[in-house]
């Protein structure tokens, strides 16, 4: 499938913008794991400067200016307004060692060689361009700079995946049609590759997502995360079926009252 690159950063910055409110509710703990092993892995230092974007509501970007404290600096974008708001809130915008932008990932407006470390937390399957967002994050890292990410892996692994074509079926979502892509197979490493890292470290793993009702589980799937957009456009009849097509695609990872659904990160971290 293509799209065009245009539209599909627009469904991005407004669909987050309507995802941004549910957002936490609907994945801070699932997207915990991923997170936890990104910031292993890059291994901040204070007085680090640190980009990262795709910060959704600053869940990372708080952890990344606790790493490198008051000496260090951190500049934290996102191509949707309201969750650059967020962010702000959870850091009370007073943080003298935090700056947020309203920015594209694949059109970083900064010098080159300007930061220590570039983190990307679950944000590059949204990119039109991985490839270029990551010759973004190449360009305004310092030599020896470190780039780290974390993305979804493969489809087959992740048990929430029918959410796409149930929502594609009712309306045109045009989320994004390659959002498993960089997760499938070595395409990750070979993405970073082209945009010119070196010594690049992989972790592929596996984590169930617990949702503990059907209300969170419903509202993760489609209020709080990538289809929101689309979502807003069902009526009543056509959120109920979806709903129930949805329940019925999870069905075999109820436990009780919740669900485990299986999930796959794959985490990475590449030189300049």
């Amino acid at each position: 499938m293509i799209m065009d690159p245009r539209l599909q950063r627009r469904v991005q910055r407004y669909g987050w913008d309507k995802a941004a409110e549910y957002y936490e509710h609907s994945w801070k703990e699932q997207l915990r794991p991923a997170q936890d092993k990104l910031m292993k892995m890059m291994d901040l230092k204070p007085g680090e400067t640190v980009l990262e974007t795709a910060c959704g509501t600053g869940l990372v970007t708080e952890r990344i200016t606790g790493k490198v404290g008051k000496y260090g600096r951190v500049v934290a974008t996102d191509l949707s307004e309201e969750m650059i708001k967020l962010a702000k809130q959870r850091l009370n915008s007073g943080n003298g060692s935090v700056e947020f932008k309203r920015m594209d990932a694949e059109k970083l407006d900064m010098y080159e060689e300007s930061y220590d470390s570039v983190i990307c937390a679950l944000g590059l399957m949204y990119v039109p361009d991985p490839v270029q967002s990551l010759k973004e994050m190449h360009r305004v890292l310092k030599p020896d700079g470190r780039a780290g990410i974390a993305i979804w892996g493969e489809r087959k692994n992740c048990g929430w995946a029918e959410i796409f074509p149930i929502v594609d079926q009712y309306v045109a979502s045009e989320v994004c049609p390659m959002f498993f892509q960089q997760g499938t197979g070595d395409a990750l490493d070979y993405s970073l590759k082209l945009a010119g890292f070196q010594d690049i470290e992989t972790d592929r793993f596996q984590n169930n997502l617990t949702f503990t009702d059907d209300d969170q589980a419903l509202m993760a799937a489609f209020a709080g995360g990538p289809v929101a957009l689309a979502y807003r456009k069902f009526d009543e009849k056509t959120k109920e079926k979806a709903y129930q097509e949805y329940l019925e695609s999870i069905s075999e990872y109820r436990k009780g009252d919740g669900y485990e659904i299986p999930g796959e990160f794959v985490v990475a971290k590449a030189v300049k």
